[in-house]
């Protein structure tokens, strides 16, 4: 009898199919040939069961109906592809062996098993466990296929994951969803992705913008010329920083300190599939799942480069001959001039940047394949090119520079100067031509981080430290102080890889830093997942939390299941399930302390008020928001009942964009509310009494936040602050103009 071949998808079984038996038959949905039929998934045949299948009164969400605990999980075919499944039962009794050729990993582990139970496959089990597609990796791998049963555990880890998942992602969903009467999804990823951006979105709304001064002076050495950056506290004053420029323009100076040093810049890390959608939103917009599209297809369709779902930067020392025939294969193509000048003895197993073993679990690093690529479309070019360049930079020298250090003196100010100066570009002449490389995803943090300026030049540079200088100019540039970003796809990948790293625990710290949120093959579904319910929202590169997100977050942390939002459930998680992919951790022990934690979510949010409909409500109220600020703030009159009105419009709504923690007392004489933060401004709870006290938090073009409002109830007014009316730019403070009602009045400097 012949061995069934099961691939994970139709392009990986035609591939495979094409190298160990090239004569096979095709009959559509399978290949047979005289050892071997081979066939196919479609991805996920099967998964877990709605709740209904186990009682037809889950239909109906109920709370009363929850926690739901199955004792034994059901299986179901997705009927768009029940039509293969039956392909693949059929086959299988013809077939007195079988090939595990799914993806290398936990998910294809994980659909073969699934394949395996649901149609009872009793016959014996090889592994193939390959990194990529072509002909010779094929080939090896079926000349060394392993046991079936060496994998095991790591199907047990598989399925526990997935129960789990179901478990808290199902109940939790359900609870919050009929608690508060509207379609709530939690989820162990996505809730604690949807928690990140929620909160970089807060600190940018709370944000205080704080003016201050940079002097920068420019110096003159007989032909030399160079400029120098002002070092002393940070200045906050006009005069003061615009009277320190005034002092040394044009007076004569001496260099106190001089130093110039060698530094090298080696090739960033060979791609894993985060650092290549991360490049690709940063250099063409695409999303995470746009760029694992076209990685996908790179791989199956085109075989072009290796497994893309890798979350290692590294290879094995058995890739390194595979590394050199490709760096031979590309003299012949597009890339012919970088190849030739590349250098084979750079890249060899002591090389612990390319080839480190111990950082390569189920995949290496993303490489191209000994296959020349044929045509391919514009995105597909635009991400092979990246990997191929990526590539070729750890086959040239690193990049190398003399880094000169200047302090000058000019009237007991000091200024310092950073030049660096291009010895030899090394491995950079591998970027494009109008890529520095400055901000590529490879690079470390102290690059990404570094503030000081630093001047690059080409030319050779040198002072005469000794020698006299004069400073020829000086000047007092106004700054302000800049929020964190919203994040971008590419930015919130890099947040998800390294999500955890501010745990307490070692233990947990130690698994997030090489697990984070998700895996490099599943982040792409989850930031499409949190847009398809309405969490998130794209405002060109950057993302956004919608109102119905913000909810969400403040709902589940208010319940008290803070963890939820936390990487460190998923820091938990992850540790128990390389525990049990290893068998070094039970699978039944996990998954009864998932089902007691599933419980404490049900009991926490059968305690929680529920929240009123307008915290679900998207967008603009009619008149409320910067019009009535401006009304406020312009000094328009309202009647007692119009405050009333207005206080309410404010906390109406209150935990729609804060919470519902009180941020300081009522500053109305005899009020004794207090003030919390509502949609569009901080009201006061009595408002039902009468109290009319509200400030907007849109007031003339600024956002007024927390910080400013503490600034507003205790000073009665903020700093100065940056306006703009039309061309003119001027500086006022906001002013709480009426303890009473709120009313606020900008004071300008000129006034």
């Amino acid at each position: 009898m012949k061995t069934l071949v099961i691939a994970e998808k139709p392009d990986m079984g035609r591939t495979i199919a094409a190298v160990i038996e090239p004569k096979a038959k095709n009959n559509r949905s399978y290949l047979e040939g005289e050892r071997y039929i081979i066939t196919w998934a479609i991805g996920h045949l099967l998964g877990l069961a709605e709740p209904d299948a186990y009682d037809d009164k889950y239909k109906r969400w109920n709370f009363g109906d929850l926690p739901i605990l199955p004792e034994q999980f059901k299986i179901v075919p997705n009927p768009r592809t029940k039509d293969q499944l039956k392909t693949i039962g059929e086959l299988a009794k013809r077939c007195s062996a079988l090939v595990n050729a799914c993806d290398a990993g936990r998910e294809g582990q994980y659909i073969f098993a699934l394949i395996q139970q649901q149609l009872k496959l009793t016959q014996p089990v090889k592994r193939l466990w390959i990194s990529d597609l072509t002909a010779e990796s094929i080939a090896k791998g079926f000349a060394e296929l392993r046991e079936g049963r060496e994998f095991e555990n790591l199907t047990l880890a598989a399925s526990a994951r997935s129960e789990a998942d179901w478990l808290v992602g199902m109940n939790a969903s359900r609870a919050f969803t009929t608690k508060h009467r509207t379609l709530l999804s939690v989820g162990r990823v996505q809730t604690p992705v949807l928690a990140l951006i929620y909160d970089r979105q807060r600190e940018i709304e709370s944000f205080d913008s704080l003016t201050y001064y940079e002097i920068k002076a420019e110096f003159k050495q007989d032909a030399r010329e160079y400029s120098g950056a002002w070092q002393g506290e940070r200045l906050t004053d006009a005069e003061k920083a615009a009277g320190i420029a005034e002092k040394v323009r044009g007076k004569p100076g001496r260099i106190t300190d001089y130093e110039v040093k060698d530094t090298r810049e080696y090739p960033y890390k060979l791609y894993d599939l985060t650092l290549l959608q991360r490049d690709a939103n940063a250099k063409f917009g695409y999303s995470a799942k746009k760029t694992l599209d076209l990685a996908q297809a790179l791989y199956e369709k085109h075989k072009v480069i290796t497994y893309p779902r890798t979350s290692s930067n590294y290879v094995n020392e058995q890739n390194i001959e595979g590394m050199h025939k490709a760096l031979h294969m590309l003299k012949s193509t597009a890339y012919k001039e970088l190849a030739e000048q590349g250098q084979l003895a750079l890249v060899h197993a002591g090389n612990k940047s390319v080839c480190n073993p111990s950082k390569v679990e189920d995949h290496h690093a993303i490489l191209p394949t000994l296959r020349r690529a044929g045509v391919l479309g514009k995105e597909e070019q635009q991400i092979y090119d990246l990997i191929v360049r990526r590539f070729l930079s750890h086959f040239y020298p690193p990049a190398e520079y003399k880094q000169h250090t200047v302090w000058t003196e000019v009237e007991s100010e000091m200024f310092k100067t950073n030049v660096k100066e291009l010895l030899s570009l090394g491995w950079k002449v591998c970027l494009p031509k109008d890529d520095s490389g400055a901000k590529s995803s490879g690079r470390g943090k102290k690059q990404e981080d570094e503030e000081e300026s630093e001047e690059l030049v080409s030319e050779p540079f040198a002072v005469d430290p000794l020698a006299p200088v004069t400073c020829t100019a000086a000047e007092a540039k106004e700054k302000a102080t800049q929020p964190p970003k919203a994040y971008t796809e590419g930015t919130l990948l890099k947040a998800m890889e390294s999500a955890g790293k501010q745990l307490e625990n070692e233990e947990l710290r130690e698994v997030m830093k090489e697990a984070g949120l998700g895996t490099p093959a599943t982040r792409a579904a989850t930031i499409e997942r949190l847009k398809k319910v309405g969490y998130i929202t794209m405002q060109g590169k950057r993302i956004t939390v919608t109102q119905k997100g913000r909810t969400a977050i403040e709902l589940i942390r208010h319940a008290g299941v803070e963890l939820l939002t936390s990487p460190e459930m998923t820091g938990q998680w992850e540790r128990r399930l390389h525990q049990i992919s290893k068998g070094e951790a039970a699978r039944e022990k996990f998954m009864d302390n998932v089902k007691r934690f599933t419980i404490s979510i049900i009991e926490k949010v059968r305690t929680q008020p529920k929240a009123e409909a307008s915290r679900f409500e998207p967008g603009e109220e009619k008149g409320t928001g910067r019009s009535r600020g401006k009304a406020a703030g312009s000094g328009g009159r309202r009647t007692s009942a119009e405050k009333k009105s207005e206080a309410k419009a404010a906390t109406g709504s209150s935990a729609s964009s804060g919470s519902l923690q009180p941020l300081a007392d009522c500053p109305r004489q005899g009020c004794g509310g207090q003030l919390i933060e509502g949609k569009k401004g901080y009201g006061c709870t009595h408002y039902k009494q009468g109290c009319g006290f509200v400030i907007w938090k849109d007031f003339s073009g600024k956002k007024i936040s927390h910080a400013m409002l503490k600034t507003l109830l205790e000073k009665g007014q903020t700093q100065l602050l940056a306006f703009k009316d039309g061309d003119r730019s001027y500086k006022a403070r906001i002013v709480l103009n009426d303890p009473n009602t709120g009313r606020l009045e900008l004071q300008s400097t000129d006034s």
